[in-house]
């Protein structure tokens, strides 16, 4: 049942991990309030919530079925986690004070739409934030991958995340704005990320987890250690004797933006 999620926790699991505490901050999170976590995958933004006010109430809401039962597996008290669409929330106008969603609105298909919804979900001036990996030039892990696909294949250019919707500076806020959220405001979020070799970085790759992963899984077996040798000698360098290399760190940022619910409409 948990296959998706088993592959998903080392691939971007443990980043998001680090970047939960921060993103709690950012939105200003408090003790007693009820807080919507738009696709909550496996349950790392709900888990730092609940460590840092552990009396709030989350609802953590996900598309995929595999997500939503590993983090019930899990299990906090104080948190629930449902199946739903970020575009379809059901749940009744004003039931949130505050909406949270991170690393998750750049997959929906209409995030204008699924914002419209958090709105309606959450209180007038409640809070709403967001938070979405800068993948152009922010993210390491994922930067290094896609130039030396492209390196290799320069059609892989067209799969490159650099070109998903919302990772680029301002572009949160501009949708944030567009739906007549008040007192906007932006700013990144960096976290780093060790690594114990290279194979810790490369394994999960294989697991087919997001854009990355799946086109290692569509490479033929050639085309695939041509891809890591070209990764390997990026990031640690060396002949390859013992393919593993030594320790070594990358740094992660994020875009993540706030502002708060405007009134209903008469």
């Amino acid at each position: 049942m948990f296959a998706q999620s088993h592959a998903y926790e080392p691939f971007m699991g443990r980043w998001s991990r680090r970047l939960a505490p921060l993103f709690v901050d950012f939105a200003g999170v408090e003790d007693g309030e009820s807080v919507l976590d738009v696709g909550s995958g496996t349950g790392a933004l709900a888990a730092a919530i609940l460590d840092a006010r552990p009396t709030a109430h989350v609802t953590g809401v996900d598309v995929a079925p595999d997500y939503v039962a590993a983090a019930r597996q899990r299990g906090r008290r104080g948190a629930r986690f449902v199946l739903g669409d970020a575009q379809a929330l059901d749940f009744a106008d004003g039931t949130f004070d505050r909406a949270v969603s991170m690393l998750a609105m750049n997959f929906v298909r209409d995030p204008a739409r699924a914002l419209a919804e958090q709105i309606r979900v959450t209180r007038p001036g409640g809070l709403i934030a967001a938070a979405v990996w800068d993948y152009g030039d922010g993210m390491q892990m994922l930067r290094a991958f896609w130039n030396a696909a492209v390196a290799a294949d320069p059609a892989a250019d067209a799969r490159d995340e650099r070109h998903m919707p919302l990772c680029r500076h301002g572009e949160l806020s501009a949708l944030w704005l567009s739906q007549g959220m008040r007192a906007v405001g932006e700013r990144p979020l960096t976290i780093q990320q060790p690594f114990a070799s290279f194979d810790d970085y490369w394994s999960p790759f294989l697991g087919g987890q997001g854009p990355a992963g799946a086109f290692v899984a569509g490479l033929a077996e050639e085309s695939r250690d041509t891809l890591r040798e070209r990764l390997r000698r990026l990031l640690v360098g060396g002949d390859g004797a013992g393919n593993g290399g030594g320790p070594f760190t990358l740094t992660a940022r994020a875009w993540a933006v706030k502002g708060y619910a405007p009134p209903r409409s008469a």
